[in-house]
C-alpha cells in the first residue's frame, strides 16, 4: 500500500491549499480516509476524514467550516481543501488510510494502518 500526499506549500494567512492524497494497492472505496497533521514538538492530531464510499465526513473543531475532505473512487485520490489559514495550521499533513475504523475511533491516529510521508504547509501571518 502506498499513499502520496503533495500540495503543500507556504500561503499567507486568510489563503487557501489544496492537499491531494493518491493511493495505490487497496480497494480504495472501501477505506476510511484520514488527514492529521503535526507541528514541531506536538502530537500527531486529527484533522478530516472521510468513510469509504464517502459516507461521511469528519472534522476536528479547529477547522470545522474552512476545511473540506472529498474523494474520488475512480481515481483513488482524497483530497483536503483547505480556506482561510491561519497561522496555526502551518504543520505537516499526513493522509492515512484503514478498513473498518469504526465511527469513534476516526479521529484516533493508531487506529490508520497506512500512512503517506506527509507534505509541509507553511502558513504565515
Amino acid at each position: 500500500v502506498q499513499l502520496q500526499a503533495s500540495g503543500g506549500g507556504l500561503v499567507q494567512a486568510g489563503g487557501s491549499l489544496r492537499l491531494s492524497c493518491a493511493a495505490s494497492g487497496v480497494t480504495f472505496s472501501t477505506y476510511t480516509m484520514g488527514w492529521f497533521r503535526q507541528a514541531p514538538g506536538t502530537e500527531r492530531e486529527f484533522v478530516a476524514a472521510i468513510r469509504r464510499g464517502g459516507g461521511g465526513t469528519y472534522y476536528a473543531d479547529s477547522v470545522k467550516g474552512r476545511f473540506t475532505v472529498s474523494r474520488d473512487n475512480a481515481k483513488n485520490t482524497v483530497v483536503l481543501q483547505m480556506n482561510s489559514l491561519k497561522p496555526e495550521d502551518t504543520a505537516v499533513y499526513y493522509c492515512a488510510t484503514s478498513r473498518g475504523v469504526i465511527y469513534s475511533d476516526i479521529d484516533i491516529p493508531h487506529r490508520y494502518y497506512y500512512w503517506g510521508q506527509g507534505t509541509l504547509v507553511t502558513v504565515s501571518s
